[in-house]
């Protein structure tokens, strides 16, 4: 948002919402297409698809193609791309549920990451609220410490790369346009995918069939199964970010930043009725207390602004 423009909180808050209904449906199918092809695939089939989208999303008006920072904007790019590699892998090996709430790390690596690398001074409001979300977490993933599992932290993992990629994209990107970020960023998960596949498919690993060899597949000749999917993901996501754009666009962004937690009930549900995933009251109570702490920050952040302070 520019200084001075108007916002609409609740159109912006019903792009938001509806953004994370599409992507919580969206990101359930990855398990789907995970049956037939690989990761490394699906990222180069998904760009291939997504990038005449996004094509048009600048000719409708809504943003430059080309970068001002080319090399900072290359940076984000790689840090997302590589925080979505880690983050698609586990949605074809845990619910989506404990996918989204390592994902949603995120928010709290930022501030961690601002406190103890940028020497940014945080008050008790948000270290409270790191720590609610860090409760939330285990309770939604449920680490069991007798029977390590790597897999447990891939979406984990991905929250941190996320984090470091909003920190970018606040200190080096914010005057670029939303539609070449988005762009940059599908061009470098194409390229991403492009070289896994080769690397894969020259140097084959031998893995077991369905989602449990998601990432170590190589290339899959017949696509006619993961295709309709794949298609799903691309022209969702296209819609999608279209919304948040507007969204961010006409509110506030702290304030519409808080409805994006709304994706932790969307995709949960939808796993639930659609592909019978079963989630925990422990879950659901993780879940809640992930959720919270993000409006917390939200709502210090959106205080925060007028003050230009960090409280």
């Amino acid at each position: 948002m520019q200084p001075g423009k108007e916002t609409l909180p609740f159109l912006a808050s019903v792009l938001m919402v509806s953004a994370m209904a599409i992507l919580g449906v969206i990101d359930n199918v990855v398990i789907l297409l995970a049956e037939t092809i690989g990761l490394w695939q699906f990222h180069l089939s998904r760009a291939v698809l997504m990038l005449p989208l996004i094509i048009g999303l600048s000719l409708l008006g809504l943003g430059s193609l080309r970068p001002k920072r080319l090399r900072f904007v290359l940076l984000r790019s790689v840090l997302i791309a590589t925080g979505m590699l880690f983050y698609f892998a586990s949605l074809a090996l845990m619910p989506i549920a404990q996918a989204l709430a390592g994902l949603f790390t995120s928010p709290m690596f930022v501030l961690l990451i601002s406190a103890l690398g940028l020497k940014q001074v945080i008050g008790p409001w948000r270290i409270g609220a790191v720590l609610l979300g860090f409760v939330g977490i285990l309770c939604v993933l449920q680490p069991n410490p007798t029977e390590f599992d790597v897999r447990t932290f891939l979406p984990v993992v991905g929250g941190f790369f996320y984090a470091l990629s909003v920190i970018v994209t606040r200190t080096y990107c914010s005057d670029e346009s939303t539609v070449a970020l988005l762009a940059n960023n599908m061009l470098v998960l194409g390229i991403a995918g492009a070289i896994g596949l080769i690397v894969f498919t020259a140097f084959p690993v031998s893995g077991p069939d369905g989602p449990e060899g998601f990432v170590t597949r190589g290339l899959v000749l017949d696509m006619r199964a993961a295709l309709p999917w794949v298609v799903v993901q691309a022209v969702g996501s296209t819609v999608a970010v279209f919304m948040m754009i507007k969204a961010y666009q006409v509110g506030e962004p702290s304030f519409v930043a808080v409805f994006e937690y709304s994706i932790m009930i969307f995709g949960p549900l939808f796993a639930w009725v659609a592909l019978g995933q079963t989630i925990g009251v422990m879950q659901i109570f993780g879940i809640g207390l992930i959720a919270t702490a993000g409006a917390v920050l939200g709502w210090r952040a959106r205080r925060a602004a007028p003050e230009q302070e960090v409280a």
